[in-house]
């Protein structure tokens, strides 16, 4: 695919991870195509890096990928006996200390948690291959916009491992406990039609439409005023864990923000 976002100078680029930002709205890709933007530790730091790099100006934020596929999930030499060079196997954090190994998951992770920031809204473009890491990345963005050709799949219990790269959460909110159990247990591929109907995403266009489907998007997103955004999405991503008055509370609260501020008696 075409990189919308080349004419700009990246705040990053290294480790298959380019940021670049256009007011406020930041674009960060995946830079490898010709391994199909296979995931590594090296990635994961630099994504966390995309997130503490984005300046405040930014609202909304679009993660895509170079080439046919999204991410087709880890690079498969972390599987091998030495791993990636410069970086700790698999046998390496097996054999680390309880507290350093969690650690060292803990940290795989920061590259997928900022996605679904309050301030920001994330809306991942997603075609060809997105399995495992490369599924589980475009989990932790609000927003789905997928291809036609688009191939989900988590792979990792397959492989005798589990999705420990925050994908679980909001897989099961997506689509439900059930078939959670079922796309994560079988492996098997969601493709472009079952995605949307399921919720995994939230429409399917030609490949050749998609960035600009996700442009279109991120300009509706940009329309509403910035604050609002913000309580709105608070809001949902606390309707889960709020029980129904619970959440009533929380609608008033927010209203009354917004309607002070917008009387200019805010803070």
């Amino acid at each position: 695919m075409a990189s919308p976002d080349q004419e700009l100078v990246p705040l990053l680029d290294k480790d298959g991870v380019r940021l670049t930002v256009d007011d406020a709205l930041a674009t960060v890709t995946l830079t490898n195509p010709a391994k199909r933007n296979a995931q590594s530790p090296a990635m994961w730091r630099a994504l966390a890096e995309a997130g503490r790099q984005l300046p405040g100006s930014v609202r909304v934020v679009v993660l895509r990928g170079e080439g046919k596929s999204f991410s087709a999930g880890l690079d498969r030499q972390m599987f091998t006996p030495e791993g990636i060079e410069g970086e700790p196997s698999f046998v390496d954090l097996a054999r680390s200390g309880d507290a350093e190994l969690d650690g060292a998951i803990a940290q795989f992770q920061e590259g997928f948690t900022w996605w679904r920031r309050n301030d920001l809204v994330s809306v991942a473009a997603v075609q060809g291959h997105a399995i495992g890491a490369g599924f589980q990345l475009a989990l932790a963005c609000d927003l789905r916009v997928v291809a036609d050709d688009v191939q989900f799949a988590m792979r990792e219990t397959s492989l005798g491992l589990v999705p420990d790269l925050t994908g679980t959460h909001p897989l099961v909110s997506l689509v439900g406990y059930g078939r959670a159990v079922e796309i994560c247990l079988t492996g098997r591929f969601v493709h472009a039609e079952e995605a949307v109907s399921s919720g995994l995403a939230n429409i399917a266009v030609p490949a050749a439409d998609l960035d600009a489907t996700v442009g279109e998007l991120a300009a509706a997103l940009l329309a509403a005023p910035r604050e609002a955004v913000i309580e709105t999405k608070a809001l949902l991503r606390g309707a889960g864990e709020r029980t129904y008055d619970e959440q009533r509370a929380a609608e008033r609260a927010a209203q009354a923000r917004r309607l002070r501020d917008l009387a200019g008696l805010g803070d």
